[in-house]
């Protein structure tokens, strides 16, 4: 497959003039919602030349993109394939906003380019009519974006053309993935740029299942999610690289993080079998498998929880001074943190209230008196209640709840640790300890002790301080692994992730033997909303 440079470059310039073209036409939540994030040219080479690489140099290439938008997979196959015998190139695109025009620039080339929905085809029955060659940037649409009929019929397809039973949480993309098995030749090679999500979440199990059972997966490829590849999509990227054949036995498997493919920052061999044990995959290249071990976790020492959420914030959480202006009963306030940029300090002090000592003060309004005793006996009360009745009160959470003014009943925690955070910062999550009886929002986690830490903090309530600094001590890639990452840098912990953290070092702090491994350990929850 030849074709001047000049020529190449010419079209691909037209491509990308009618991409933006097209873009602009679509609004940022349309485009967000069937998941269009074109891939940029760099990175469309990069990923051709390494797939290229990856297939035997006889074989003539068989091409497919199942979402292939204006063509810049193909696009940068006629770059990157000069040397290279083809066999025909197949892309589907969904969307005639971008087929229509797509399909009349790529006309007086080789490229098949059919508008149609992939995920509705059938694939081809023969084998020299199917793909050794398949690279493709997915459409992200999130799981809340899938109709519930449509999720029954993607899984029924998927469970049927690759065995893999999907999540109702799975992206589209994860369908796509499945549903492309069946159009793959025996040895063929798949190139996958998707969210990295599906290394560490629960709906990616399946996904990873099938990609350690039912080919050889060779090469998982993250890119740094501080360099964002896609300008309008907030998500950390991954390609995914698998050869369609049965995994050798004791096959091991490339992980690289940053920079190219060819070149990456960090790269590190990793067995099958440590992946089949590990939960999360993004902890690869950082860091080496985790050994199986029976020592301490937080969720042995803590119950962690995540904070309140109260339905709308902008109503149910007010500065002190509007909570006066509006004459609010006191006993109804409770004081609540405020986001943790206006945390400077990681100990928060208190006033004689045991409201926090910070310069914005907030109070949550919570009040579970029925609206005509409150109406009776508060009457300011009441005047602002009634500002909401027809708006805040009709919000899901709200009118779920038997007042709907009434929060969730929560104790301050000793410990509150941020639950968002960059990796760039060095430091991206904080553990704060709270003299306080501010409680908090659901943008912080809440760490109560389980009883097991309760009663040795009953005989040295003063060592909650060393196990506070011992939980600033944990090296940020040890949190880093356990939680999850979206682009830009964005980390997040959720609080089952937290609580898998080792803490065999605060145990030690305080006095604890070795952990004895039993069923018996309580969960201190039942008290938290009592």
């Amino acid at each position: 497959m030849t074709h001047s440079i000049e020529l190449i470059e010419d079209i691909e310039e037209l491509r990308l003039t009618l991409q933006a073209q097209l873009d602009a036409k679509k609004t940022q939540s349309e485009r967000n919602k069937l998941g269009q994030f074109a891939t940029p040219t760099a990175l469309a080479r990069d990923v051709l030349a390494y797939g290229l690489a990856l297939l035997p140099q006889a074989s003539p290439v068989r091409f497919l993109d199942p979402a292939i938008g204006t063509g810049s997979f193909y696009a940068a196959l006629r770059a990157m394939s000069s040397e290279r015998r083809m066999g025909c190139a197949t892309g589907y695109e969904i969307d005639p906003h971008y087929g229509e025009p797509a399909k009349t620039l790529w006309a007086q080339t080789a490229l098949d380019y059919q508008i149609a929905d992939f995920t509705r085809l059938e694939p081809p029955r023969h084998q020299e009519k199917k793909s050794n060659l398949l690279i493709c940037n997915p459409p992200y649409v999130r799981h809340h974006h899938i109709a519930g009929h449509e999720k029954l019929r993607l899984h029924a397809m998927a469970k049927g053309a690759a065995n893999i039973s999907l999540s109702g949480l799975a992206g589209l993309y994860c369908y796509f993935m499945a549903l492309a098995h069946a159009w793959m030749d025996e040895g063929g090679i798949a190139g996958w740029l998707i969210p990295s999500e599906f290394m560490d979440v629960n709906y990616g199990r399946a996904l990873k299942e099938y990609l350690l059972r039912d080919v050889t997966l060779l090469h998982i490829h993250r890119f740094d999610p501080n360099d964002v590849q896609f300008d309008d999509a907030l998500v950390s990227s991954a390609v995914v690289w698998f050869r369609k054949d049965k995994p050798p036995v004791h096959h091991r498997v490339r992980f690289s993080y940053g920079g190219p493919l060819a070149r990456p920052a960090l790269s590190k061999i990793i067995s099958i079998e440590d992946l089949r044990s590990a939960n999360k995959w993004t902890r690869f290249p950082k860091n080496d498998p985790v050994q199986a071990q029976g020592g301490y976790r937080l969720a042995d020492l803590f119950s962690i929880k995540r904070g309140i959420a109260t339905g709308a914030n902008s109503f149910f959480i007010l500065p002190e001074e509007r909570a006066h202006e509006l004459n609010l009963p006191l006993q109804f306030l409770k004081p609540i943190l405020p986001s943790s940029r206006h945390v400077k300090e990681d100990e928060i002090l208190c006033d004689a209230s045991g409201a926090p000592l910070l310069s914005k003060r907030l109070y949550l309004l919570d009040c579970d008196l029925p609206e005509e005793q409150v109406k009776q006996d508060f009457p300011s009360l009441w005047e602002y209640l009634k500002t909401g009745k027809e708006t805040v009160a009709q919000a899901y959470l709200c009118k779920s709840r038997k007042h709907w003014y009434a929060q969730e009943k929560r104790f301050a925690a000793p410990i509150i640790c941020t639950y968002l955070g960059r990796s760039d910062t060095g430091r991206p999550f904080r553990f704060l300890l709270n003299s306080s009886q501010a409680i908090a929002t659901n943008v912080y986690l809440m760490l109560y002790p389980q009883p097991l830490l309760a009663r040795q903090l009953a005989v040295n309530p003063l060592a909650i301080r060393a196990l506070w600094k011992a939980l600033n001590a944990i090296q940020p890639e040890t949190l880093l692994g356990e939680g999850r990452v979206y682009g830009g840098g964005l980390h997040k912990l959720e609080p089952k992730e937290l609580a898998n953290v080792p803490a065999d070092d605060l145990a030690a702090i305080m006095g604890l033997g070795k952990k004895v491994e039993a069923a018996h350990q309580l969960d201190f929850s039942d008290v938290l909303t009592a």
